[in-house]
């Protein structure tokens, strides 16, 4: 995949506006729109809706958090970290009582027990999201002077996090899920 940010005309950054990531993307829609090209030759056409579709998949990567760290994580020629799993084992236990309060929850059909889980697992998710604009500003400043391995405990880091946001995510799902089924 093509560079998002470049696509976009963004420097590269984990922490973005959105409200200016969807003006952005609007406003290139709207000169690369296949239909402003009708009048030209099939070349130019398909030019233009090629343009078009990275416009719009640049847009829903960056808007995603999770895609937007892949995509800064391949930047910095990180490769992807698709498979990350959480090692941190104080995340795991917390994570398994949550689980478990979750099922608990779920079992006697308490609405108001599964509300407050989501809360918690969304303001988690917005402490994690801020980690990892911490992270990634460090990583793309790249400090002077800094260690290689300095730059690798951060990568280390910057990945955990993501490892933690995709888990913390995909509990929240399992919530709305359950909240659906009340």
């Amino acid at each position: 995949m093509a560079n998002p940010f470049e696509t976009l005309g963004l420097v590269p950054s984990f922490a973005l506006d959105l409200a200016v990531l969807e003006q952005r993307q609007r406003e290139l829609n709207r000169a690369a729109h296949p239909d402003r090209h009708a009048g030209k030759g099939a070349g130019e056409r398909r030019q233009a809706l090629n343009r078009a579709m990275d416009i719009n998949l640049a847009y829903r990567t960056l808007r995603d958090p999770a895609a937007r760290a892949e995509a800064l994580f391949e930047l910095l020629g990180a490769g992807s970290t698709r498979e990350s799993t959480i090692s941190d084992p104080a995340l795991l236990m917390e994570m398994m009582e949550q689980r478990e309060a979750l099922e608990d929850a779920r079992n006697a059909q308490d609405l108001s027990r599964l509300q407050s889980i989501g809360k918690t697992m969304a303001a988690r998710e917005r402490q994690v999201i801020q980690a990892l604009e911490a992270a990634f500003a460090a990583l793309l400043a790249g400090a002077a002077g800094a260690r290689q391995t300095d730059g690798d405990e951060r990568l280390a880091a910057a990945r955990r996090l993501l490892a933690e946001l995709r888990y913390v995510r995909r509990f929240a799902e399992e919530i709305a899920a359950f909240e659906d089924e009340s």
